[in-house]
């Protein structure tokens, strides 16, 4: 689909031409839908006219200007792109939750107007807003596929905006967000998101729950790029989720200071010099140490630790580094941040699972209230996922393999860390790792050492290697 626009841009501008086209589409496939149903009714007193009538049903109301049969009937006039850019305006003025977030560059000289018109032939042939289409998530998927292949395009810049989909999986799959409050302080497109709620309507009908499991989760996410946040709108309200996305910089501009949250999930950027770290010497965030100038790691980190509520645990990525730098400090920080017990589980990924950078990466696990936790009071856990998990992921960029969910480890298990971890013919086991030691560890927590391994999902592996969960559901702490 994209291919009608190579050539005459690069992928940093078509990705929002593409985008913007399949959520216009998205919209006006729902409201015709609804359309014919008031028509169907209109004997009864029903309106079609009426933008109430569509709203009522959380379905957006498309001005006759913005309507896609009437775009499709001008795709090929050398005027197309003044009729796209104001129905994204007519639609913007007459929702307001999407004022601003549109994409209005369909104009710009840059962009080939018999090739946009081809585009808008080819999204003409797909049902992506009807009921049935909604019910499967046609337009979900797409978007996500288009997501990783424009990050694969972009190279590093694509890793801004996107996050594998295995690695968000396995963040949301541990822990666990059944309801509260779920908080990422640079959210990208939102796929932390969108996962949250795919886990929930997932384990709706049992998987250790009792079958409990609702969307009973508030949204909050920050996002300093605008180009970005738009990403982010777009991909929440095509699947019809809720949340106070906010835009700005989170360091400088925190737009939700006073939310203490139950869940936190992100990715933030690895390694950030220019966060404007000497502006804030003395911010209130930095409970364990005063993060270094030259480095943001520490600083996202902390601030999430600030915004956890009593009860509240938190999963984020962070470069290999954080696990053991000293450098301005840094090690003090993590010291004490492990002292003070929040450190539950942390795990060691592969290289080249990201757009943005081909060095290995962490998954870091932060817990309030430990107390609930099959984890004794001063103790972690630390897995690296080996080989197997690299052969796994970093050779499939365009179809990522997905973990299946981690099984419960056995209490004997836990009571034994010597016990050898279960292997499968011809697949590396995953090593567990301990926490690397530093002079600024000077008592560094017992890691209990053991894992397990899984079937990827992905077509022609074996096997690859699975997280440990803990024995006790998140949600039962509450």
């Amino acid at each position: 689909m994209a291919d009608a626009l190579r050539g005459s841009m690069d992928a940093a501008e078509y990705k929002h031409v593409v985008l913007g086209l399949l959520f216009l589409k998205y919209i006006s496939d729902a409201f015709e839908e609804q359309r014919a149903r008031l028509e169907a009714e209109r004997a009864l007193g029903a309106d079609p006219e009426d933008p109430d009538e569509y709203r009522a049903v959380n379905v957006f109301w498309v001005p006759p200007q913005a309507r896609w049969a009437g775009l499709r009937a001008l795709a090929r006039q050398p005027e197309i792109g003044q009729r796209i850019d104001a129905a994204m305006d007519a639609i913007e003025r007459d929702n307001p939750s999407l004022k601003g977030v549109l994409p209005k560059e369909y104009t710009r000289p840059t962009l080939d107007k018999t090739r946009l018109g081809q585009l808008i032939d080819l999204i003409s042939n797909i049902k992506v807003g009807d009921a049935d289409a909604r019910a499967k998530d046609v337009l979900g998927r797409v978007y996500e596929y288009f997501l990783s292949q424009f990050a694969s395009a972009e190279g590093k810049k694509g890793g801004e905006f996107y996050t594998p989909r295995c690695v968000v999986k396995l963040l949301v799959e541990m822990i666990e967000p059944y309801r509260g409050r779920v908080y990422d302080p640079c959210c990208g497109s939102a796929g932390m998101f969108v996962q949250s709620m795919e886990f929930i309507r997932a384990h709706a009908n049992g998987n250790g729950n009792g079958g409990k499991a609702k969307a009973d989760i508030s949204i909050y996410g920050q996002e300093s790029n605008y180009t970005t946040w738009r990403l982010a709108k777009m991909n929440l309200a095509i699947r019809g989720i809720y949340g106070q996305i906010a835009h700005g910089d989170t360091f400088h501009d925190d737009r939700f200071p006073d939310l203490k949250a139950d869940y936190i999930l992100a990715n933030p950027p690895f390694n950030v010099s220019d966060w404007g770290g000497e502006r804030l010497r003395e911010d209130k965030r930095w409970q364990f140490g005063v993060p270094p100038v030259g480095n943001a790691n520490f600083a996202w980190v902390q601030h999430m630790i600030h915004h956890l509520a009593p009860y509240g645990v938190a999963g984020f990525v962070l470069a290999n580094g954080s696990m053991s730098s000293n450098q301005s400090g840094e090690g003090e920080i993590r010291k004490n941040i492990v002292e003070a017990d929040l450190v539950d589980c942390m795990v060691a990924l592969p290289g080249q699972l990201f757009y943005s950078t081909q060095i290995p990466v962490c998954l870091w696990f932060l817990a309030r209230d430990k107390s609930k936790l099959p984890s004794p009071v001063g103790e972690g856990l630390g897995v690296r996922a080996a080989t197997a998990a690299a052969r796994c992921c970093s050779s499939t960029r365009a179809r990522w393999g997905t973990w299946s969910r981690a099984r419960t480890v056995s209490s004997a298990t836990r009571k034994s860390p010597a016990l050898p971890t279960p292997t499968t013919p011809g697949v590396a086991s995953p090593t567990p790792v301990r926490m690397k030691t530093s002079p600024a560890f000077a008592n560094p927590p017992r890691l209990r050492t053991s894992a397990s391994t899984a079937t990827c999902s992905r077509p022609g592996a074996t096997s690859a290697p699975r997280c440990v969960k803990r024995t006790t559901s998140r949600s039962s702490r509450r």
